[in-house]
């Protein structure tokens, strides 16, 4: 599935990941899939047998020793699934899923809950009452194997006040339409926290209800191989063609009476492909992404600074794009990105490059260097912004400070029938202006970016122009849309200084668009 000169990239020598040597437990399956590679709903219908798994699995994790991983198999009959809720992955015990074999997630929220905590299934105003499916320390450990993940997020909720009535993705729609609860309370699938050396390998993770992989204060996690999907084609049809009234409601009055039956990327919310915060040393490559929000957004929050993060050879397809932020408050440091793909798909909130922040949650964002990308179809292929979401003025007062930034030998293809070519492809330039401080976006460098036809200048309802207190170097490299940055330059504190003294090849993209590579998959 990869050209020859990414697997043999330099960079990468030495780093992939093995499955592990020794296995402490081999758990058989019990349950077997449906035509349509779910489970049937009579398994855990009524609310009963919600997790009918979950205690002989965490029963073999919690005895293995470290060092060795647990294995999920196929059952003597082709049994071929598992059903459990929250498991506990300590340091240095990885669990293993073997080719063939869905571990399937509950789908009775209360068996998430965090006590204490805002109710699991429900909106609220903060988004913490929900465990992962799987929460795992690191600690030379990881979650490996050629089977599969599935978060349910189709599916009809057992427990709560929406059980028997909405999914996991109708509850996050909510999000969107009950003005006084912004927040879903649903859980992700893999969350790793503290630690050191985690691996994700070669899984196959799909239809989280919420985010897929978030890493928090972990120094060491690599993610290769792996293929994230939501929704999967369970859940949606070809092409994403659901008929209408059969998606979430995601604008005007909110829905709290009837269950959705197809899906699409744009309405099952907040389901990021990995989002490593907090953490340094990570390596992520060969992954293909196609989710409902962030392919990967890298997020520097409270905690620690994010630093020396290596995105090689990856493939976006239904995503929001690669981003850095929202959360910057804690440093990013030292961030290459090269050989990634982004499709988009024409869906509006998309973007190709963005970083993304303000000051309620801004901090300085610095080396970062982005090398040989191929974008079509997205609303905004190349953006940096110190107002994300319009906010300003925060009382946080976290400012943005945005420097140091390299765009190298990057490429907008305009695509037959996309709604998304020439000035419908837009850029954002902004740096920080507000509350007494001035930090502009600077030395941010553009060699070889080259477009097949001119963007725009994106608008926003913030009052603050675009492009405006940013700094641009061109060069040496040919940037295709030259005129429009110079043309600009001397104009609301944005300066641009032409280094350019070559006429590079644009980047070759001829064979970067490729497809999912998955029979379940809608695209």
């Amino acid at each position: 599935m990869w050209p020859a000169a990414a697997l043999n990239d330099a960079a990468l020598v030495g780093k992939e990941p093995a499955l592990p040597s020794t296995i402490c437990a081999s758990l058989p399956a019990t349950l077997t899939t449906n035509s349509r590679s779910l489970l049937d709903d009579s398994v855990d219908a009524g609310g009963t047998n919600s997790q009918p798994d979950a205690s002989r699995i965490q029963a073999a994790i919690t005895a293995c020793p470290s060092g060795q991983a647990v294995k999920l198999v196929a059952g003597n009959s082709a049994q071929n699934a598992f059903l459990s809720g929250p498991l506990t992955l300590p340091s240095g015990v990885s669990l293993w899923i073997d080719s063939g074999v869905t571990l399937f997630a509950s789908r009775k929220p209360s068996d998430y809950q965090i006590a204490g905590k805002n109710t699991c299934g429900q909106t609220a105003s903060s988004d913490n009452g929900c465990q992962a499916l799987i929460n795992a320390v690191a600690g030379n450990n990881g979650v490996y194997g050629q089977g599969t993940i599935d978060g349910r997020g189709g599916a009809v909720l057992t427990s709560g006040i929406y059980a028997n009535t909405l999914t996991w993705w109708d509850v996050g729609a909510l999000s969107k339409t009950l003005s006084s609860a912004n927040n879903q309370n649903s859980p992700r699938l893999v969350q790793v926290t503290g630690g050191s050396n985690f691996s994700l390998y070669q899984v196959s993770l799909q239809n989280a209800p919420k985010f897929h992989v978030v890493t928090s204060g972990v120094n060491g996690f690599t993610a290769w191989g792996n293929k994230i999907q939501s929704p999967t084609l369970a859940y949606s049809v070809a092409g994403y063609n659901c008929a209408a009234g059969a998606m979430p409601t995601v604008s005007g009055t909110a829905n709290t009476t009837r269950a959705s039956t197809c899906f699409t990327p744009d309405t099952v919310k907040n389901t990021d492909g990995i989002d490593p915060g907090q953490s340094q040393n990570v390596m992520i490559a060969f992954n293909h992404i196609s989710t409902g929000d962030d392919g990967i957004a890298i997020k520097a929050h409270s905690t620690a600074a994010v630093s020396n993060i290596q995105i090689l050879h990856n493939r976006f397809y239904y995503t929001h794009g690669m981003s850095i932020g929202s959360e910057t408050d804690s440093g990013v440091n030292n961030v290459t990105i090269s050989d990634l793909t982004v499709d988009g798909y024409d869906v509006g909130a998309t973007s190709g490059f963005r970083i993304k922040t303000d000051d309620s949650r801004g901090g300085e964002v610095k080396n970062v260097t982005v090398n040989g990308v191929c974008v079509r179809r997205v609303a905004q292929p190349l953006a940096i912004d110190t107002y994300y979401g319009d906010a300003y003025g925060s009382s946080n007062a976290l400012y943005p400070n945005v420097h140091d930034i390299t765009v190298r030998n990057f490429r907008y293809l305009d695509t037959t029938g996309s709604s998304r070519n020439g000035t419908n492809a837009a850029i954002d330039l902004r740096g920080y202006q507000s509350l007494g401080q001035t930090l502009p976006a600077s030395n941010i460098t553009l060699d070889n970016v080259v477009f097949d036809s001119t963007p725009s200048w994106v608008t926003t309802k913030t009052s603050y122009a675009i492009p405006s207190y940013a700094s641009v170097i061109m060069g040496p490299g040919p940037v295709s849309f030259a005129s429009m940055l110079t043309s600009a330059s001397g104009i609301n504190n944005f300066s641009v200084i032409d280094n350019r003294s070559t006429s590079a090849t644009a980047y070759d993209c001829s064979a970067a668009f490729v497809s999912f590579p998955s029979s379940n998959s809608p695209i």
